[in-house]
């Protein structure tokens, strides 16, 4: 059996050292502690967030509570692992965790002090329950490699797992325990109960959530008692921060030159990236690009995008290069970094017979150097990165136009022209739905790809029975000397920027140290909500 508890320590040695956050400003020397919304608390703060993350389904773990898209801590509900800020894990209800050498079994051992906020105890009967339970009914996330789950005794839970999964601890940290007493599916996601750092106490649906801490929580307590959420259009959450109704808002570049007086604005770095798909295919059947797929074309792209400029006109400066789908993160890769190259894009253009002809375009065999790029028509800064990457394009003499579209259509189009994408999330597992190959299908699932040393890696990766071992396998995917899916190698995604997330912060309200934040703007940000203070 191995165990995976050498990565507790790694990542309390990292915790003082990681912030992720910049501020644009400071609460004046002797400021006083400003009120929030609720009255003069100082264990009290009152958070905006977007219309979008306010959970539809209610603050259930099997329907998206914690998981799906964007990724965040429960909250209400205890895990059995966390992600340490440098994105190793730790342990939350978890003592200990071994995996069996053929990596199909994993152990776990529980603390034996924790309760449920009804005070019935959690046991691994209930750690067993909620596994078996989102496997069946999870609709956001991925549990085949789950067979089922069993206690072995009151502090014991064994999962069986359909294939080895290096990576499982990750999943570990975002499904929050249910209790199996009073779970009904019908009803907990609108009354949960957890044994989390706090308890639901009220929901307006459609307008703010309020959470109070949990008084029998066993960690550390919470410094902040009580949490009020907010949920508001942009414009709108602009204004709360104008009329000082709120202490934490979310914000982005649009807002970022603003001055609103008693707030200053925090910018976290993310891996919440934007970028593009190159089929690597020849056209047929509706699938390929003739011109994308030529690899020397798909890596003089690479070259020949000038990110900082991205970052600068379209993201006011707030954001960083993006060269992967995991910049930062363990797993990833520095050998995916690029300089920007106009001239080593051209002359790969050149070399796959891509020559510049009359009016700017290059023409090849008669044909014109031409790509559409699309955008999902409801991102207004997607589309501002397409008509900049368009733009840039041009100078290399590819013309290109650019196209919004709904999510109904843009799964089957991308599958023969670029996409502008979103992406970004605290396990190697993004790296394997984006690049592998999908099934029996040949080809990688959201656009035309296949390269058996990277599904290799990356299989090899899964069934590796040391989690730190696997990060490297998941490095030689992107890129082993050789091979692999950065720009020396087959370059079939262009990576262009991390877009910094942006909050309005009212002075003297101090945020703890973030995490890198995954894609979506959301709930990430108060993941230790419960570490905030006024000063």
């Amino acid at each position: 059996m191995k165990r995976i508890c050498s990565l507790v320590l790694s990542g309390l040695l990292a915790v003082s050292a990681l912030t992720g956050c910049q501020s644009g400003g400071a609460a004046p020397s002797g400021a006083q502690p400003a009120p929030s919304q609720t009255g003069e608390e100082k264990d009290a703060v009152v958070i905006v967030m977007n219309m979008e993350s306010e959970p539809e389904a209610g603050f259930d773990p099997a329907y998206g509570w914690g998981a799906g898209e964007h990724v965040h801590e429960p909250l209400i509900q205890s895990t059995l692992t966390v992600t340490n800020p440098d994105l190793t894990i730790g342990y939350d209800l978890a003592t200990d965790c071994t995996v069996s050498d053929d990596g199909l079994t994993w152990t776990v051992r529980i603390r034996n002090d924790v309760t449920f906020t009804d005070g019935e105890p959690l046991t691994a009967a209930d750690v067993a329950f909620t596994y078996n339970t989102v496997k069946a009914s999870s609709s956001v996330n991925d549990f085949t490699m789950l067979a089922s789950a069993e206690p072995v005794d009151d502090a014991t839970v064994r999962f069986h797992m359909t294939r080895p999964y290096s990576i499982w601890p990750y999943t570990m940290a975002i499904v929050g325990i249910v209790p199996e007493h009073a779970y009904d599916a019908a009803s907990y996601g609108q009354a949960p109960i957890g044994s989390g750092r706090y308890i639901l106490k009220q929901w307006d649906k459609g307008q703010q959530v309020i959470f109070e801490a949990n008084p029998d929580y066993y960690g550390e307590a919470p410094k902040m008692k009580k949490v009020t959420v907010l949920f508001m259009e942009e414009d709108a959450a602009f204004l709360a921060v104008k009329a000082g109704q709120a202490d934490l808002v979310y914000t982005s570049a649009t807002y970022a030159d603003q001055a609103p007086a008693g707030y200053s604005l925090l910018s976290c770095e993310s891996v919440d990236n934007r970028g593009i798909n190159l089929p690597a295919a020849p056209a047929g059947d509706g699938v390929g690009n003739d011109l994308t797929a030529d690899v020397l074309v798909r890596r003089a792209i690479n070259l020949g995008v000038d990110r900082q400029e991205m970052i600068d006109n379209v993201l006011n400066g707030y954001g960083t290069p993006a060269y992967s789908v995991c910049d930062k993160l363990p797993w990833y890769n520095p050998a995916s970094q690029v300089e920007y190259d106009p001239d080593a894009a051209a002359a790969l253009l050149d070399e796959a017979g891509w020559r510049m002809a009359d009016g700017g375009v290059r023409v090849k065999d008669g044909v014109r150097a031409e790509l559409n790029l699309l955008y999902p028509s409801s991102d207004s800064v997607r589309q501002a990165l397409a008509a900049d990457l368009a733009n840039q394009l041009g100078e290399l003499g590819i013309a290109a136009s650019i196209e919004g579209v709904g999510w109904d259509t843009a799964y089957d189009r991308a599958r023969s022209e670029p996409l502008m994408w979103g992406w970004g999330a605290h396990t190697p597992m993004e790296l394997y739905n984006i690049y592998h190959t999908i099934g029996d299908t040949g080809s990688a699932e959201y656009s035309p790809y296949a390269s058996a040393a990277v599904d290799a890696y990356m299989d090899e990766a899964l069934a590796c029975g040391d989690l730190e071992e696997s990060y490297t396998l998941w490095q030689k995917a992107q890129w082993d000397g050789v091979t692999g899916v950065t720009g020396e190698g087959d370059c079939p995604w262009v990576w262009l920027v991390n877009v910094n997330h942006l909050y309005w912060v009212r002075d003297g309200l101090q945020v703890a140290a973030q995490k890198i934040h995954p894609h979506g703007h959301g709930w990430s940000i108060a993941n230790n909500v419960d570490a905030w203070s006024w000063a």
